[in-house]
């Protein structure tokens, strides 16, 4: 049928160009973003599921955080006990040198001179009230600290710390209280501030050699801690890198697909706009009609 007022060819070559213009259009979006789903409706279900991931990896970088400053805190005060240790081994030394027969008074005196200095420093890194190790003030703010937490005092439940992105997932370490048993022996002072332990006493050896090892135990305690924290810093790391793909291959683009895609829809569009020329000229056939 020859009409003039309706061109179906022309309306549908144009229908089609629209339609290559708008794909051209999302393959050119995606292709400058770097993104699969411009538009929730490029892939609803992705989008949805691309979101939790990327809030589960969100946690997962939280948790390796986490996991990080705890080693911190695990390797800050292991550097510190085995400072204690140094300290002790001198002092152990000391009460021996001090129980030398050819030594005078004036010599023992010195001894002990650098015996309670050794024990100021213990005393000062390990901190505590005066109903924990007595003296006349409490020391509050002991060097044995890291970032304002007691790193050596009391604490029953331990330090939790979050080793995973879901609830639940925590380790717990445990407490080194060197205010007690043998090192309280070492750094307790009386009302007066004068210490217990002097480096002539009979049994100074004794409770040096029990503080060494109470010291040791707590080392060993906070190691197998480290070990675990630095196991579970590893697994939260691949954890993160796996997420990551996981969410690439949901929202990004694969250039070499999509640029293909972009080429497909460049030449539709060409082609498609030069049907369309075609069509609407497909009306001046009538005129012969007329002529």
């Amino acid at each position: 049928m020859s009409v003039i007022n309706t061109n179906i060819q022309a309306i549908a070559a144009a229908r089609n160009l629209n339609a290559s213009q708008e794909m051209l259009g999302r393959s050119l979006t995606r292709l400058s973003s770097g993104s699969k789903i411009v538009n929730p409706s490029d892939d609803a279900a992705g989008l949805a599921v691309s979101e939790k991931l990327d809030a589960q990896n969100r946690r997962v970088k939280a948790a390796t955080t986490n996991v990080q400053n705890a080693v911190s805190f695990v390797q800050t005060a292991d550097g510190f006990m085995g400072g204690m240790t140094k300290i002790l081994s001198r002092m152990s030394e000391l009460a021996i040198l001090a129980k030398d027969v050819t030594k005078n008074s004036t010599d023992v005196a010195l001894y002990q001179e650098e015996f309670t200095a050794l024990q100021d420093q213990l005393r000062a890194t390990i901190g505590g009230t005066t109903s924990e190790i007595g003296g006349t003030t409490d020391i509050d703010t002991p060097l044995g600290a890291f970032n304002g937490i007691t790193l050596f005092g009391a604490n029953a439940s331990g330090l939790t710390v979050t080793i995973g992105q879901a609830v639940g997932q925590d380790m717990t370490i445990a407490e080194s209280n060197l205010r007690q048993d043998d090192m309280l022996d070492i750094i307790d002072q009386d009302a007066s501030g004068v210490y217990a332990l002097s480096v002539t006493d009979s049994n100074a050896i004794a409770d040096i050699t029990g503080a060494i090892q109470q010291v040791a135990s707590e080392r060993a305690t906070l190691g197998a801690a480290q070990s675990r924290l630095e196991l579970a810093s590893k697994t939260l790391q691949v954890e993160y890198e796996n997420l990551g793909a996981a969410i690439s291959r949901i929202r990004d683009v694969d250039v070499a697909e999509e640029s293909t895609q972009y080429a497909k829809y460049n030449i539709l569009v060409q082609s498609g706009t030069a049907m369309l020329a075609q069509a609407n000229k497909t009306p001046e056939s009538v005129l012969r009609l007329l002529q």
